[in-house]
């Protein structure tokens, strides 16, 4: 059996984004977009409060998988993860962390096994929280703002409209796969099979 629930926690999937409604739909929280695709795709609830965080349990490929939704806002989403690292002993290759990123189009991919914060807040404060650099991450195309005076602070909370919605819908699908494939068959394959995609 490919998903279910039980078994010892052996990964964390830590999806980036801001908690409350007006916070969805934006392009900050397409982390929070894919939890929401994993979520029906595993059937399995992401609400039990703990670590500061939203979390769900489910097994994924025979390993035991903590579904993770930060609740401390993007600045501060390593505090989340870092707790729950520590309690289940996780090392930070096993900690796949889902972000939005401004430097690729909408909707594209770039699974990556470590790599610099690259300017987001949420990243920075996982490699202070988690003392490296070092963990996978999985990066979704939200797009550059239309032009080079837009504060980049207002770009990243607008919202998606039209077909950039339909398209971020879709690549959070995808990064849901990505999550699986990452886990049950390695970054190699992951990173051959989602980079770049659309």
């Amino acid at each position: 059996m490919l998903f279910s629930s039980g078994g010892a926690v052996r990964w964390l999937v830590v999806c980036l984004g801001n908690p409350g409604l007006r916070y969805e739909g934006t392009r900050h929280n397409a982390g929070f977009m894919t939890a929401d695709a994993l979520s029906r795709k595993l059937k399995v609830r992401i609400d039990r409060a703990r670590f500061k965080a939203l979390t769900g349990r489910c097994e994924i490929g025979g390993e035991g998988v903590l579904l993770m939704k930060p609740q401390t806002y993007m600045n501060l989403s390593g505090e989340a993860a870092a707790q729950a690292a520590a309690f289940y002993k996780i090392p930070p290759e096993r900690v796949l962390v889902v972000s939005d990123e401004t430097a690729l189009p909408i909707g594209a991919l770039r699974v990556r096994t470590k790599g610099s914060a690259g300017g987001h807040n949420g990243l920075k404060s996982l490699i202070a929280c988690l003392g490296t650099e070092d963990f996978p991450r999985i990066r979704l195309g939200v797009g550059a703002p239309p032009h080079p005076d837009y504060d980049l602070a207002d770009w990243v909370l607008s919202s998606f409209k039209n077909q950039d919605a339909e398209d971020m819908s879709a690549a959070a699908e995808r990064a849901a796969q990505a999550v699986i494939c990452y886990i049950t068959e390695g970054p190699e394959r992951a990173m051959n099979r989602f980079n770049g995609q659309k």
